[in-house]
């Protein structure tokens, strides 16, 4: 940030022109932000990767069948065995079902399991555009229903309903609980770093500002331009707004307090932190959003919409916190600090603190020390070739066991087959018998409909023998696929939620293999131009990607021996990265832009360790602040976040602590100015960089 636009933004009067700015925006904002949780798009073709079979499936489906509808399975069991009263009661409560509102199609059942012990009945549901949301109250319904006189007889709503309704009871209100969440972790960390009892006030009141601004530009987008947005990625803006731009607060408000020991005049120490902390801040920020912005090429829809979304939000975080929060600073004065104000003059308490103590010990062996953590880190990676990512069963999805899960085991216990989760084949109207007969001889294939012509196509209904989700389900498909594509002229697509699940896999595979390589690229470059130099970035990006493979290998032990789920989520490697990598980076260019400072006016072994000592406290608190945000994900009641959540939290600290203060610092002090090849930085020795500086302010070493 030049010193002008630093000037501009904190002046004695310009300071009141941007709090103004931020007073009409938070005005419109607070009208449109809450409208986004109304055009949040939580149906299957917001989380489908857009090009698979089965989406395409699902797509030709609608001349059959409504687009809409979810099938709710009711199921009834007992021990003892079924009695006539409870297929009496069974009978009279598909009549009752039969005449709801939402209903898409004829209701079937009860039918009785082979073992005489269980019931169920299939209850075809459509209700309309919004059924995620609503589920839940006609689902309850149901419920309600089923159990009543059930005089012992146990009842369960299984199917796509049912884990819906469940699903949307588990999102409920995880705007309001992750924001309350997120707010508590930000101020009683702040609070520990800042130990003033209003400080930390500023930095809340800017992100939450950021946070209703961002929601409003997405709500607006959402609506004027076709941006998607569900849920998952509502939840975590919340956290990734909060958390990073609390991280910015906290480096703009330690250079600022820095500053204000050094000059009289609180205008000027916030314009000097503005244009010495702002490019490091400005680089961080503009890192994550690109990287965000990567996960556009994802074929995953749900990964697909997080990345404009994400991006958004630390785009309007970085604003806020570069203008919004440097002028309620200078607005409120030195007091802000109390009870410890840093006065004009004073010695700077960093220079002193652990992290120096820290550095002049790393500084004695700085290679044993970056060889012994990197084979450490090593060997915590080695825990993630246990990481089972290819997808979570239903009843994994859940941390609990809801309804839904315990009626879904009752039917795999007493079924060979699931009414309702079945395989959707839709082909050419003059191929339907072949491919009828086709799909029939496949092993693994239950009950098979009659195929239903409309016009030139044919649509077949069929249910499998194993659970629909497991290996032997997707194998299944496999063959189905191999079989009805095999029949000449038939342009089958197979869909249905067990090939939903498949082609998810698949998908998440292929964005894992294009979006890493392309994020890490992007790191690069940024790097590159931020440090002006190729050894520095290839390290750093090294140590993050050791930190990443190590987070993830320490929290598939976690998944399996704490948490109960040895299987995650097929996404989950591709997000953890993102988000480590995104934002992992961000401390090393916080220490880096620093060390580069100082290695202009010290020499680069001085730089390493005054670098460290000026910022090891501001990263420490930050990677605090965000690992903290992150590990409220965790407070849903859905292992995909809450496996996340940790997992992200568990990386920041790693990063922090470890990788940014211990490695990256070894590596500064034993590389030395090899550390910043090609430039003249890394051609000079200390005795010259110094000579230099104090002869020509560092001018000579500027320009590379």
């Amino acid at each position: 940030m030049t010193r002008s636009a630093a000037t501009l933004i904190c002046g004695p009067r310009t300071k009141y022109v941007v709090l103004a700015f931020w007073v009409v925006i938070l005005a419109g904002a607070m009208t449109l932000a809450p409208k986004l949780t109304d055009e949040q798009n939580n149906e299957a073709s917001s989380w489908l990767p857009g090009s698979a079979e089965s989406t395409r499936a699902l797509a030709a489906s609608e001349a059959f069948s409504s687009p809409n509808m979810i099938p709710a399975v009711v199921v009834y069991e007992r021990d003892s065995g079924i009695t006539e009263a409870d297929r009496a009661k069974a009978s009279a409560d598909a009549t009752t079902f039969g005449q709801l509102e939402g209903l898409g199609g004829e209701v079937a059942g009860p039918i009785p399991s082979p073992d005489g012990q269980a019931l169920q009945t299939y209850v075809p549901l459509d209700l309309g555009e919004d059924g995620w949301e609503l589920s839940a109250d006609v689902v309850a319904d149901m419920r309600a229903t089923a159990s009543a006189d059930a005089d012992g007889l146990e009842t369960h709503i299984a199917g796509p309903a049912g884990n819906a309704a469940d699903s949307a009871e588990a999102f409920a209100g995880i705007d309001t609980t992750l924001l309350f969440a997120t707010v508590i972790v930000v101020v009683f960390i702040l609070l520990l770093t800042y130990r003033s009892p209003v400080l930390w006030l500023l930095p809340v009141l800017s992100a939450g500002t950021a946070l209703l601004s961002a929601q409003a530009v997405i709500y607006l987008l959402a609506v004027q331009g076709g941006l998607t947005v569900n849920a998952q990625s509502a939840g975590i803006l919340t956290v990734l707004v909060f958390g990073a731009g609390t991280d910015y607060a906290l480096l703009l408000v330690a250079r600022y307090r820095e500053e204000l020991r050094r000059h009289n005049d609180r205008h000027e120490a916030m314009a000097v932190a503005l244009h010495r902390a702002g490019p490091a801040i400005i680089a961080s920020a503009g890192t994550v959003v690109l990287g965000m912005l990567c996960l556009v090429v994802a074929e995953m829809n749900s990964t697909q919409g997080l990345g404009p979304v994400a991006a958004i939000g630390v785009a309007v975080g970085l604003l806020a916190m570069i203008t919004l929060l440097p002028a309620l600073l200078v607005i409120a004065g030195r007091w802000i600090f109390w009870p410890v104000r840093p006065q004009h003059g004073s010695a700077e308490p960093t220079a002193s603190g652990l992290w120096a103590g820290v550095g002049a010990t790393i500084a004695r062996r700085p290679r044993f020390v970056w060889v012994g953590t990197v084979l450490v880190l090593a060997a915590m990676s080695l825990g993630i070739f246990g990481l089972d990512a290819k997808g979570l069963t239903t009843a994994e999805s859940f941390r609990g066991t809801p309804d839904s899960v315990t009626g879904e085991r009752v039917l795999a216990a007493h079924f060979e087959s699931d009414a309702g989760s079945p395989v959707q084949i839709v082909s050419t109207a003059e191929s339907a018998d072949a491919v009828l007969a086709a799909a029939s001889d496949v092993e693994g294939v239950g009950d098979v409909q009659q195929p239903q012509i409309q016009g030139d196509l044919a649509f077949v209904e069929l249910s499998l023998t194993d659970p629909p989700i497991s290996t032997a389900a997707y194998d299944t498909i496999d063959r189905i696929r191999d079989a009805v594509h095999a029949v000449p002229e038939s342009q089958a697509l197979v869909g249905g939620a067990t090939a939903i699940n498949l082609d998810v896999q698949d998908a998440s595979r292929r964005d894992n293999n294009l979006v890493i390589p392309l994020v890490l690229a992007v790191v690069f470059l940024v790097l590159a131009v931020l440090l002006r130099a190729l050894v520095a970035p290839l390290l750093l990006i090294a140590t993050v990607v050791l930190s990443f493979g190590a987070a993830l290998g320490v929290s598939a032990l976690v998944f399996e021996y704490l948490f109960g789920v040895s299987s995650a989520d097929s996404s989950l490697p591709l997000f953890v990265f993102v988000f480590l990598v995104a934002l992992g980076i961000d401390y090393n260019i916080f220490l880096m832009t620093r060390v580069r400072e100082e290695a202009l006016h010290h020499g680069s072994r001085r730089g390493a360790l005054i670098g460290l000592a000026a910022t090891g406290g501001v990263i420490t608190s930050a990677g605090l602040v965000l690992a903290g945000t992150f590990a409220v994900l965790a407070s849903l009641p859905l292992t995909f976040l809450t496996q996340m959540g940790f997992a992200v939290a568990f990386g920041v600290l790693l990063d922090t602590i470890v990788v940014r203060s211990v490695l990256v610092t070894a590596l500064n002090l034993d590389l030395g100015p090899r550390m910043w090849w090609p430039s003249r930085l890394s051609r000079m020795t200390d005795d010259e960089l110094v000579t230099a500086s104090e002869t020509s302010g560092s001018r000579a070493v500027l320009v590379d």
